[in-house]
This record gives C-alpha cells, sequence and structure tokens, in this order.
C-alpha cells in the first residue's frame, strides 16, 4: 500500500519508502494476531538492541562506502555534518551526527513561534475532535500517553498535538519547541514497536505502548515562550537503543540531562535517539497555539495518498519539516507562519 506525505519548502507529493514495510505488515498483522507471544517477544527492548547492533554496528560498510558515499547512500546532506564526511565509517556514526543547525536550520527569533522538535514528518490535529484519536477507539489519548496515574493529562483536554515521525536517514537530535521552565521530566516503560504508519494503523494507541520520556515545560515564566504548558514525549521505535539527554545551550557543548526546576531555551539541543526510527510528540493546552496555516491544508489534502487517511476514514496528511523550524504561534486570530 501506497503512502505519501508533503514537502512544506515545495509543496511536492513524494512517495515514501517505508524500510521493511513488508515485514512490518506482517509483524502487525499475521504474527500480532496468530502469535501474540511472538510479537511482543519481537517488539521487546532486547529484540529492539539486537537489531540495532546488527543494523547499525555490525553490518559495517565496504571501503568504498565510507565518508562521503556513506552519507550519500544514507541520504543525508554532507555539507551540513559538523564533522568532516571523511570521519563517518558506520551507519550509527551518520545516525548519531551533528550539524551546523545555527547555520542550517534557522530559528524564529519570535518568543511565541512554536519550532518543530526534529527534521521528521509531522502530523497535527486536536483532542477536541474526539476524546480519543480516530483508530478502533483511538489513536492515543493523552491520559494514555502521559501516564493513566500521573495528574497531567487533565491540563491537556481538549488540546492540539503534533506527532513527529522521525525515519533513520534523518537528524537524531532533538531540539527544544519552546522556551520554558521544567515542572516535571520521567519516564515510563514499555515496549519497542515500529513508528510505520501501517503499524500505527494496526494496532491501536501504539504510542502509549511504546517506552517514552516526558517533559512537562510551563512556558508561562520570565522569558518563556507564553503558550501555556507544553507536553514533550520522546517516544522509542524499533531498533532505538535509548533516548540520551543532552541539553546544551552552545552548540553540542557541555550537555547536561534534564531535569525539574531547570530553564530551557528554545531551539537548543535536547536530547538523541540512538539509534532507528522514533517519534516525538508534542501537547498543547486548549486553545494555547494556532498551528501554521499550510500545515492546516496540508493535512486535509484529499489528493494524497496517506495510509493515515485510509486507515483512519477522514484526510490526515503527514507534512515534512525541519528541525526549528515554526509550526505553530500563540493563538491569537490566524495560524500563519
Amino acid at each position: 500500500m501506497q503512502h505519501q506525505y508533503i514537502l512544506r519548502d515545495t509543496g511536492e507529493i513524494v512517495n515514501e519508502r517505508l524500510i521493511a514495510d513488508r515485514i512490518i505488515g506482517l509483524l502487525y498483522n499475521q504474527v500480532r494476531e496468530q502469535a501474540p507471544r511472538l510479537f511482543r517477544a519481537l517488539t521487546s527492548e532486547r529484540v529492539s538492541s539486537v537489531l540495532g547492533f546488527l543494523h547499525f554496528d555490525l553490518n559495517l560498510p565496504m571501503e568504498s562506502r565510507r565518508g562521503r558515499q556513506l552519507l550519500e547512500r544514507m541520504g543525508v546532506d554532507w555539507r551540513e555534518c559538523l564533522a568532516s564526511h571523511h570521519s563517518f565509517t558506520t551507519p550509527r556514526q551518520v545516525f548519531e551526527r551533528q550539524i551546523r543547525y545555527w547555520e542550517c536550520r534557522p530559528l524564529d527569533p519570535v518568543p511565541e513561534a512554536v519550532a518543530a522538535p526534529a527534521d521528521a514528518k509531522v502530523l497535527i490535529g486536536s483532542l477536541a475532535e474526539t476524546p480519543g484519536l480516530f483508530i478502533k477507539g483511538k489513536f492515543f489519548s493523552a491520559e494514555e500517553l502521559l501516564g493513566d496515574d500521573l495528574p497531567w493529562h487533565p491540563f491537556f483536554a481538549g488540546g492540539d498535538f503534533a506527532v513527529f515521525r522521525l525515519t533513520p536517514d534523518k537528524y537524531h537530535y532533538n531540539h527544544l519547541p519552546v522556551s520554558g521552565e521544567v515542572i516535571d521530566f520521567y519516564q515510563i516503560d514499555g515496549q519497542y514497536h515500529s513508528c510505520n504508519p501501517g503499524a500505527q494503523i494496526a494496532l491501536a494507541s501504539l504510542h502509549a505502548k511504546n517506552r517514552r520520556v516526558v517533559t512537562i515545560i510551563d512556558t508561562d515564566v520570565a522569558g518563556g515562550s507564553q503558550v501555556g504548558l507544553v507536553a514533550m514525549i520522546e517516544v522509542v521505535a524499533l531498533m532505538i537503543g535509548d533516548i540520551v539527554q543532552c541539553y546544551s545551550e552552545s552548540g553540542y557543548d557541555q550537555p547536561q540531562p534534564v531535569a525539574k526546576g531547570m530553564r530551557l531555551v528554545k531551539g537548543c539541543p535536547k536530547s538523541l535517539y540512538r539509534p532507528g526510527s522514533s517519534t516525538d510528540i508534542l501537547l498543547f493546552q486548549k486553545e494555547a497555539v494556532a498551528f501554521c496555516d499550510d500545515l492546516e491544508r496540508n493535512r486535509r489534502r484529499r489528493d494524497v495518498r496517506s495510509r493515515f487517511s485510509l486507515g483512519l476514514g477522514r484526510p490526515l496528511v503527514e507534512t515534512d519539516v525541519r528541525v526549528r523550524s515554526t509550526i505553530a504561534m500563540k493563538r491569537r486570530e490566524t495560524g500563519d507562519c
């Protein structure tokens, strides 16, 4: 089944080549239904780590596929990288690359502009449309995503969300979407399900079943973005070994773990996925932000063959965005960006 998304910069409709798509389809349909124990084993932390090792460490490239050739083979613009292209010798090094984001990923200086946390394909929407979104009762709910026994989900009832799907070729540092103070930070254990669109359609509340790190940011503080509470949820996926918290206000220098009480600055690196595909989710309070008009138009397009549209029974199309680009503004009268 074809899956398409829209390039934000050009408006072009792109056919996505989904990695291991047939295997994912088999796993999330036949294996999940007919061999549930095997399915749980294959989406466990241990198996995910082994797959990551085999793909990113053991499967070392030939000499002719090092450096610039390796970067180009993995779809990476070597000119953005902080390190010389000659230094890349394994897929893991490419996956964990650092870039000159201050040059090639410009940031809107307006304090109330919300920035994309990653180079990713983004879905936007509102939890007010239905309490749990669309699929077999729900795509996800704020309550499940933030933890059923924790106090934060009522603050985001009826609010907006943005789901950022990172694929293996993407730059895998997460950056802060807003400025503010960390008022809670915690991890919820879970599985390592694929972020393939087919898997998300097949398995209800998939994101809430995966291991994830939750950061609650109060932006209504001095120097903050003034858009209320923002939840940033970093979700592991198949072949992800870890989420490394490494906040830095100057390049990638002097990284430090995120903790309650810290003041975080929009656009700065926050964490790194190691390695594989993964997902970031942002939750906003009700009527706090307005998404950019182009993202709103794109998600309703009916001429794009999105698996989310087909599986959920309504138009829901991803837009490919760049980290630190503006995706929303503090709600006033328009979502123009």
